[in-house]
């Protein structure tokens, strides 16, 4: 048996305006004890000394009871204490080379939120209060939590609309591993389509992101027009910036979950092709375009999903050259240009669609690696295990 996944459930909440002052305060706060336990870290990496969390805390106590920083006494404790926890996780991340080096959080771009543990808040009923709150929270319950169990985090956040937002994080039992099935598909993702399926079966891509254009940037044009000074116009011409960019967010990533969740559940593999998307976006004409259909985001989910279902997603070597080889008798062409969508092999006479061809390909590449260990250079495998042939070991995805 499969021990219980933990798993965040993400609501949306409406904050009293004394709640509301009362979160502003911790995020502010939050901000603050992190930016000086990386800057007091920082001058000791550049004496050649290592500060640990334990350090840090030490810190806090010490500035808690200085007279400019008295006001850190006002919020609770628990989450300027988990601040210090994330930074002493970034900088593990920093020195086992899987990050770069952390950097400070700004007033403006950075996310604000706040972690609380299980000792700063009480979930009774179906009621989550916080630490330094005398009332709950005005949670819109959207699905139920696990029948049973209690969260073990909580983190509180308001988004650049202006949003908030509870994660409360919980052990879900009902995250197991599905019946094992035979089925097997190769995914192709694109622009004209958002995916193609070895099966023929091509998924449309909404483009969301030109769907709201016109109204994103009439809305950046007011934005632009009002006086940097001009501090509550400013502010509700930003806010309503970022409405429109939440508005195309969700809606992407909701098509996502639904897209990753159905090929998780139909199929025991999932062969992807392992895609650069940070140099793909330098492409100037396609970086737009690229970054609207979310192929990182769509990976992303489809690995965690398949962690927690049991089941495989093979991600072949981006060189493999998927589109230029038959798939029906494997003659490989030496030129693909990407205004072709259709065409006809030499050597067989077969006619194909591009784009299905090469989820095609994909799939049998990903499946040979799976059973043989063909040479295909396959880059990485989900869940962990090693392929056949041998590979430079990844850098892990932050």
């Amino acid at each position: 048996m499969a021990t219980h996944v933990k798993r965040a459930f993400k609501y949306r909440f409406y904050p009293t305006d004394a709640q509301a002052a009362e979160l502003s305060r911790t995020f502010g706060c939050v901000r603050k004890v992190y930016n000086m336990a990386l800057a007091a870290r920082t001058e000791a990496w550049a004496r050649q000394e290592r500060v640990n969390y334990n350090a840090t805390s030490a810190m806090l106590t010490a500035w808690k009871k200085t007279e400019e920083l008295a006001y850190l006494n006002e919020v609770s404790s628990v989450p300027l204490q988990q601040a210090l926890r994330h930074l002493q996780t970034a900088f593990a991340s920093f020195f086992g080379k899987r990050a770069k080096y952390p950097r400070f959080k700004s007033k403006k771009k950075s996310r604000k939120s706040a972690e609380y543990t299980t000792s700063a808040f009480r979930f009774r009923n179906d009621g989550l209060t916080l630490a330094k709150m005398a009332e709950p929270l005005d949670i819109v319950w959207s699905r139920p939590l696990p029948e049973g169990v209690s969260p073990s985090t909580v983190t509180v956040s308001q988004d650049s609309a202006g949003r908030w937002f509870v994660s409360l994080l919980c052990e879900d039992p009902a995250v197991k591993p599905l019946p094992v099935t035979g089925q097997a598909v190769g995914v192709d993702v694109g622009l004209d389509h958002l995916l193609t399926l070895s099966t023929g079966e091509k998924i449309a891509n909404p483009r969301h992101e030109r769907r709201d254009r016109a109204r994103l940037a009439r809305a950046q044009r007011e934005l632009s027009r009002k006086a940097k000074g001009d501090g509550a116009n400013r502010a509700k011409a930003r806010r309503k910036v970022a409405r429109i960019h939440a508005r195309i967010s969700d809606r992407r990533r909701d098509l996502l979950h639904k897209l990753t969740t159905r090929l998780v559940h139909e199929n025991q593999v999932v062969v992807i092709e392992d895609l650069t998307v940070r140099n793909m976006v330098k492409n100037g004409t396609l970086a737009r375009a690229i970054s609207d259909a979310a192929w990182r985001e769509f990976r992303t989910m489809l690995e965690y999903k398949a962690q927690w279902y049991g089941r495989e997603v093979i991600a072949v070597d981006r060189w493999f050259p998927s589109s230029k080889l038959c798939s029906t008798c494997g003659t490989l062409r030496e030129k693909m240009p990407l205004h072709v969508r259709t065409w006809t092999c030499e050597g067989c006479g077969a006619t194909h669609d591009r784009d299905v061809n090469a989820a095609k390909n994909l799939l049998a590449a990903g499946l040979a690696v799976s059973v043989c260990g063909a040479g295909v250079r396959p880059q990485r495998r989900t869940p962990g295990g090693q392929s056949a042939t041998k590979q430079k070991p990844s850098r892990p995805e932050p």
